[in-house]
């Protein structure tokens, strides 16, 4: 665990004062392949409150068995749990749903206090993702990233001014360590894959 992006996250929910999770794991089932794990470490971390996962379910073997396991471990540590790509599950976990590119597709099942968590990639996903009042969307890639590799990234630079066209929580993703981070100041906070087991 990068512990200099854990001290960047408690300085920012000290600043913003929002009972949201600052940092959250993206799971990937080739860099993660044992998400159980990383949320175990992950629910040590203090404040409580300070990491959510957003459940990524392609590529694990048995996705609702995993996801059981994840929802009941964050229930038990007080995180936040969103699930990316499959709306059912999500609404069997009664966890939070996370929408990509912006695009809201409701079904039942939700926990009504769940977050809503998107990603977003342009613009017009942001203005999407603030028109589906999604709770926190994450506008990526900021950096150069291992799970895009030679791809195109934005930058410190015009990720901050993108994000100054929406009024809803604007996070970052891509290549975040707690180096990179330092380079947004004024975000709302960070998802990261690595750099959070």
């Amino acid at each position: 665990m990068d512990q200099n992006l854990f001290r960047w996250a408690r300085a920012v929910r000290s600043r913003t004062r929002q009972t949201q999770p600052v940092l959250w794991l993206f799971t990937d089932a080739v860099r993660v392949p044992d998400p159980l794990a990383a949320v175990r470490r992950l629910a040590r971390v203090r404040p409580r409150g300070l990491v959510g996962v957003v459940f990524r379910p392609e590529g694990y073997a048995d996705p609702a068995a995993l996801g059981r396991a994840l929802a009941q471990l964050c229930r038990a540590a007080g995180m936040a749990l969103t699930v990316a790509g499959d709306m059912n599950l999500a609404g069997y976990l009664g966890a939070g749903r996370h929408i990509r590119a912006g695009r809201r597709k409701l079904s039942a099942g939700a926990a009504a206090s769940a977050v809503t968590t998107g990603s977003a990639h342009t613009r017009a996903e942001l203005i999407r993702a603030e028109r589906a009042r999604i709770d926190i969307v994450f506008l990526s890639p900021v950096f150069a990233t291992d799970s895009h590799v030679g791809g195109a990234w934005m930058g410190a630079l015009r990720w901050s001014r993108q994000r100054h066209c929406i009024q809803i929580k604007v996070f970052a993703l891509g290549g975040i360590d707690g180096r990179t981070v330092r380079y947004l100041p004024q975000t709302w906070g960070a998802g990261s894959i690595t750099h959070l087991v």
